[in-house]
Parts: C-alpha cells; structure tokens; sequence
C-alpha cells in the first residue's frame, strides 16, 4: 500500500515548485501552498498531540483555533493552516523539538 497522506490534491494550473523541510524530510510543494497543505500532501498528520498519546491534522483550517501550531527554523511559532511556505523553509511539527545553530 502506497504513502497515506491527508489531503489530495487537485489539478490546478502549473505552478512553480518550492522547496522545504518539514521535521528535516525535504519536500517538494507549490508556490502558495500553506505549510498544513505541504505537511498533510505528504503525510497523515501534522504533529503530536502535547496532551495524550495521539496525533493532530489541525481542526479549523483557517487559523481560528490553536490546533496546528508549528515552528520554524527562526524559533518562531506558527500556525500551519495560514503560514504560506517559502523556499527553503525548515519547520519543525513537534513543538519540543529546538533546531541546532549549524
């Protein structure tokens, strides 16, 4: 059985392609695709669930609730469904994961 991902995809116009890393897995996603739509193109979840042992794929999508909060390389928390993925973007799902200065 192939990858189980989340989200299927549409056909839309060609689009340009960047490039990110999600929980250091390169990805290959489209210009103005959200960081919940490159995440949940690849794979079931979004990130692990603080609370229990679960995992979490946002809840809202549209940035109203507090379900799918990431962070990025910078340090900075985000919320996935309403942050726009730039190339070479580094975001980390698990929020207890710190990114190494290289």
């Amino acid at each position: 059985m192939g990858m189980v991902h989340q989200f299927q995809r549409l056909q839309l116009p060609a689009r340009e392609v960047v490039r990110c890393a999600v929980d250091d897995m390169p990805l290959e996603v489209f210009a103005g695709d959200t960081v919940l739509t490159a995440v949940l193109t690849h794979r079931r979840n979004l990130r692990p669930f603080e609370f229990a042992d679960a995992a979490r794929a946002g809840f809202c999508l549209m940035g109203a609730c507090q379900d799918c909060w990431v962070h990025l390389e910078t340090g900075e928390r985000v919320r996935a469904c309403s942050t726009q993925v730039v190339e070479g973007m580094r975001i980390a799902t698990n929020l207890g994961r710190c990114f190494h200065a290289k």
